[in-house]
């Protein structure tokens, strides 16, 4: 066995298709449901994962990612784990950038957060605690959870700052695999919440 296959892997599965994410509302805690094209991406998902095997599955507790993990052939496995919820988009809830821009043009999720909402450090600090649990488990694990949080997951992973987040782009119903490239000594310190 590879020295890096001996670490633990988190496989990051963003959520099915919804109305709002084909409309490009932000959808942070409004528990929408899948459409029925993101209920047979969900079911699509699970067929690239079977055969793999998981000592931990966590879950969002946000119907479109349990529902996607149900699908996926995953729900009676599943954990659900409320650091994975969405960005808290607060006033911005429903709304889509655009809109956002007409009355802050210079408005970045990223830089500016939401009125009412969290700011980027608050999301990055729930992405790091689940780094925490992921590094701790003795073998892969599957999170089932949303676009802006896993965007965020993934470059806390690899110990960039959480602003660098916005150059990645995960589509509905995705599957991202992270590791090491040679262990766990590579590792630097992950108590920061932005980077």
């Amino acid at each position: 066995m590879k020295m890096s296959e001996a670490f633990p892997k988190p496989y990051l599965a963003r959520h099915g298709e919804t109305a709002w994410s084909i409309s490009g509302q932000h959808t942070g805690r409004a528990d929408i449901l899948l459409t029925d094209q993101g209920e047979r991406n969900a079911r699509s998902l699970g067929a690239g994962l079977k055969g793999l095997s998981f000592v931990k599955v966590l879950t969002s507790p946000l119907q479109r990612a349990k529902r996607t993990s149900e699908l996926a052939g995953f729900g009676s496995v599943a954990t659900i784990d409320p650091d994975l919820v969405e960005w808290n988009y607060g006033q911005y809830e429903g709304r889509r950038t655009v809109e956002i821009r007409q009355e802050r043009p210079n408005w970045n999720l990223f830089r500016d957060g939401c009125p009412a909402g969290e700011i980027l450090d608050d999301v990055s600090a729930r992405s790091n605690r689940v780094i925490g649990r992921i590094r701790a488990c003795a073998g892969d694990a599957l999170i089932f959870a949303h676009q802006e949080f896993l965007r965020i997951l993934a470059v806390r992973w690899v110990r960039l700052p959480a602003i660098e987040a916005q150059q990645f782009v995960l589509t509905t119903a995705s599957l991202s695999i992270l590791g090491y490239d040679r262990g766990l000594d590579q590792l630097g310190n992950q108590n920061g919440n932005s980077g």
